[in-house]
């Protein structure tokens, strides 16, 4: 029962931390489960309730930051919701077309998104740019918290 534990909360930890990049997946909240998951196979011994209380503020920091990013980034440049899912939509497109994909695909999307909502292809590019802007500012937060919450997991376990 111990080791599929362990399975499971390494499945957990390796799912957030590719989530901390990938729209599609859940990553911070993937991560506190996994490590959550890690304490509980030993007992609660290691690391108890006051980090396990800071490692979930953290992940929820974190989701929180991917979201009000790419919110505060779309809306400082003028960008409609259509956009803003449209930049949500071209990092998931993007994924399959590699780094250039990651980068080029939530422009793309939010321009095509702004496009659908006005026909005006400068504010377009302007709210493709806003949104990439607060999309790139979410996952560095969001990447930035969730090896934080490593780190935190891994001193209070291993020192």
């Amino acid at each position: 029962m111990t080791l599929l534990t362990w399975l499971l909360a390494a499945l957990l930890v390796i799912a957030g931390i590719a989530g901390l990049v990938l729209p599609a997946l859940p990553g911070p909240l993937l991560l506190f489960a996994g490590l959550w998951t890690a304490a509980w196979a030993e007992g609660f011994a290691y690391v108890g309730m006051k980090t396990l209380i800071a490692l979930g503020v953290m992940a929820a920091l974190a989701s929180l930051a991917d979201f009000i990013a790419g919110a505060f980034g779309a809306r400082r440049y003028g960008a409609s919701p259509r956009s803003v899912a449209g930049a949500a939509i071209g990092a998931v497109v993007g994924l399959f077309f590699g780094l250039a994909g990651l980068l080029l695909g939530p422009f793309i999307g939010a321009v095509l998104g702004e496009l659908s909502a006005r026909r005006d292809l400068l504010a377009a590019g302007r709210a493709g740019w806003g949104a990439t802007i607060g999309l790139v500012l979410g996952t560095a937060a969001k990447v930035a918290l969730g090896f934080m919450m490593l780190a935190l997991f891994l001193t209070v376990r291993f020192l």
